[in-house]
């Protein structure tokens, strides 16, 4: 097959949708497939090897997003002229906007299948608008207009949502989501894969971060995350603060990744006076993640806006177990007492939770076989087998003729009041 993968942000920017295009691709390559990945140009940021990799930059507006995102051009005439010339079999987009525009009307112009991932609730998401940063401290006025950009974004996500022959999700919780909404859109369930890589234990690597991070002290506990409010993170420094009150010292806690809220929490690490506990390691390479987790003892996750979480089933692979918060895209993969477990959002059952945990060593290594057992579901090859076979499906001569007959040809819509709000992770 010959897949076109569309996406508003790609490497170098760093985030879950990247990293998930690129596994996917990197996986169906492996089985014998053609993918070509157009994504927008970074700048001299863009990476110097595209043509390797048969990615395909389109133009991108000025930067306007604090985090290095951009944002796409999707009237650019390049990709329509690849298209003409390429003969794709499908469309595999990766965003509902921008990226996703292009591809409804790419997908009606050459009559090939539309495929999405929805990786994201969107409405997780409006305080990036300005309009709604600090939305708990809005009046009554904001929260109105707050309340009808959520509506009219749903509005938005179902319009879409019907252009498409078949979407992915990356969870349970997500596939119940999409089919709540009535529409007729086959749902399948498409987590992101994890990258062979990750499974390998390099124990230089791994002697270097515990000595170094560890200094004597019994426990090292790590999150991976964009330092960004919807990840939760404060909550977890709270959990620390309870910790150090119930066990004293003889821990550390890594974090690792960059964000716009980086140095407001290092700010509120020095003012509650964790600093001997936690330890910002900044944002790290994603070949070299693997090195923190198996160097840790439990992974922590508090997030409660995810789709899923890549980043669990990569803790996984490493044997790590997982203390999470109770939340869509995690039950999929955490079970208690199997390869972590779940609690409510509160800061002290969380704390006494992972008191008891660390304190059973019998425990806990029943917990990192089961974290091993899991994350082999997610390997890339096994990922990637999925969606070709869901590919194929889709691709069959008789649902096509029933998909692209004279009936499917619209109006192209008049475009949306909401293109600036695209992928945020």
């Amino acid at each position: 097959m010959k897949i076109a993968m569309l996406t508003n942000n790609y490497k170098p920017f760093v985030g879950g949708v990247p990293i998930s295009v690129e596994r996917l691709s990197e996986g169906l390559r492996k089985r014998g497939h053609e993918v070509w990945i157009f994504a927008p140009e970074y700048g001299s940021d863009t990476q110097t090897d595209d043509a390797k990799e048969n990615v395909i930059r389109f133009r991108s507006m000025k930067r306007t997003i604090g985090n290095g995102m951009v944002i796409p051009d999707m009237f650019d005439g390049h990709v329509d002229q690849i298209f003409r010339e390429q003969k794709f079999d499908l469309i595999h987009v990766h965003h509902p906007m921008l990226a996703g525009n292009m591809a409804v009307n790419l997908s009606r112009r050459y009559e090939i299948p539309l495929v999405y991932t929805y990786h994201t609730r969107y409405e997780e998401y409006l305080h990036y608008l300005h309009l709604f940063s600090g939305t708990e401290e809005m009046g009554r006025i904001r929260k109105h207009i707050y309340g009808n950009v959520q509506s009219l974004l749903q509005f938005y996500m179902r319009w879409f949502l019907g252009k498409c022959d078949l979407v992915f999700v990356p969870s349970r919780d997500m596939a119940y989501y999409v089919q709540n909404l009535g529409l007729t859109v086959q749902v399948r369930i498409l987590p992101t894969g994890v990258s062979d890589m990750a499974y390998e234990k390099d124990i230089k690597h791994v002697k270097e971060i515990r000595q170094k991070y560890c200094v004597g002290k019994k426990h090292l506990l790590c999150t991976v995350s964009r330092m960004e409010k919807e990840k939760n993170l404060y909550f977890l420094l709270d959990v620390v603060k309870m910790l150090k009150k119930r066990m004293g010292n003889d821990f550390r806690f890594i974090m690792a990744g960059g964000g716009q809220e980086l140095e407001t929490m290092e700010a509120y690490v020095k003012k509650t006076g964790l600093d001997e506990q936690v330890v910002f390691a900044g944002e790290v390479e994603t070949e070299k993640v693997s090195h923190y987790l198996f160097a840790s003892d439990v992974f922590l996750f508090a997030s409660q806006s995810e789709t899923q979480g890549i980043v669990l089933a990569e803790a996984m692979a490493t044997g790590l177990p997982v203390a999470a918060v109770d939340a869509c895209g995690v039950r999929d993969i955490v079970q208690n007492d199997v390869n972590g477990y779940l609690v409510e959002a509160d800061v002290d059952v969380y704390a006494r939770r992972l008191e008891q945990v660390l304190a059973d060593e019998e425990y806990l290594q029943k917990l990192r076989k089961g974290a091993r057992q899991t994350a082999e579901n997610y390997r890339c090859n096994y990922i990637a087998l999925q969606a070709e076979e869901n590919y194929k499906k889709l691709l069959d001569l008789e649902r096509r003729n029933e998909i692209y007959g004279y009936q499917s040809y619209e109006k192209e819509c008049d475009g949306t009041a909401l293109l600036h709000l695209f992928k945020m992770s």
